[in-house]
């Protein structure tokens, strides 16, 4: 992001370039928090591999380490998503997001493009795109009206192909539109123009000529895709070969999957006691059966604006 996008018609260069700074600041911080989160994971993970095949009996060291692994994973799932909303935060705040001098054309171009013609308001466009660029976990940046009609999708390919042009009863719409500040969206099972599964991150944003007055939600989409890959990444083994670790949400709908066999595969984990004990704030872990299948379940919440999602870690539990 260059400092020329970022400057406004009332404020100097100077504060142009503290907001530059401070988003930089901001990235530049979570880039160091999760390489460092990264080394620590992989030092744990040899220390608890060697401890975990000489007592391969003992099941209270079982369960300690496969609950620290499920720790260390709700942390770095958090940190992908306070990442993310750190940059839709600080974004919203800028004169060319809360600014929408194009709005009236929407009357003309809604039902057709789904939005602003694809050269209008360009300032915002190329913030999106800086955004996307920037951030692998968004992989779409988009403004919603107050009335739930969407402004602008960028990428531009995502826009025009969208199946609708109201998106008021969406969770993270109606909750950020109340100016509850950031909120995170339960996932989709697919986005409406791509076939991604995905969930939003919103925030409310405030009119430039009063700030008081909200002028709609500024959002961005994550990508499941990139958690998949993460978790899929992973040497999970020294816990066990039937280890197997899923982020899901609130309802206990499957985010994303270590098993790649299952990644694509929609999945509810609401029924486990597991689940239900993390949406209540608890850390744990318990021996349940999943699907026909007992299993040694670890499990921990991630709290994340206003909003809960939950790691779970399973393993075969012997007889």
């Amino acid at each position: 992001m260059s400092i020329n996008e970022c400057k406004t018609d009332t404020g100097g260069k100077i504060a142009a370039k503290v907001t530059i700074f401070s988003i930089l600041f901001i990235l530049l911080s979570y880039i160091c928090v999760i390489n460092l989160h990264d080394i620590f994971f992989n030092h744990v993970s040899a220390q608890e591999g060697v401890k975990i095949n000489k007592n391969t009996t003992d099941t209270n060291n079982t369960q300690n380490n496969i609950s620290l692994i499920t720790k260390i994973l709700a942390n770095n799932l958090e940190h992908h998503i306070q990442k993310a909303g750190a940059i839709l935060e600080i974004t919203s705040k800028l004169p060319q997001v809360r600014n929408l001098p194009y709005a009236h054309l929407l009357n003309l171009t809604l039902t057709t493009l789904h939005g602003i013609p694809q050269y209008a308001d360009i300032e915002k466009r190329q913030l999106g795109r800086s955004i996307i660029s920037s951030n692998n976990d968004l992989y779409e940046i988009f403004f919603i009206m107050p009335n739930g009609n969407m402004y602008f999708v960028e990428p531009y390919s995502i826009q025009k192909t969208l199946s609708k042009n109201n998106y008021a009863f969406r969770d993270y719409f109606r909750e950020a539109i109340k100016g509850n500040d950031t909120y995170l969206g339960n996932g989709l099972n697919t986005a409406a123009a791509s076939g991604i599964r995905t969930a939003q991150i919103a925030v409310s944003v405030y009119s430039l000529k009063d700030n008081s007055t909200i002028a709609g939600v500024w959002a961005g989409s994550i990508d499941f895709n990139v958690l998949n890959k993460e978790l899929q990444s992973l040497n999970l083994t020294s816990l066990g070969d039937s280890t197997r670790v899923v982020y899901v949400d609130s309802k206990g709908q499957k985010i994303a999957d270590s098993d790649i066999s299952k990644s694509t595969i929609p999945e509810s984990f609401s029924n486990l006691t597991g689940f239900r004990a993390a949406i209540c704030g608890q850390t744990g872990s318990t021996i349940e059966k999943v699907g026909n299948t007992k299993m040694l379940v670890a499990y921990q919440p991630v709290n994340a604006f206003h909003n809960t999602w939950v790691v779970l870690s399973m393993l075969s539990s012997p007889p």
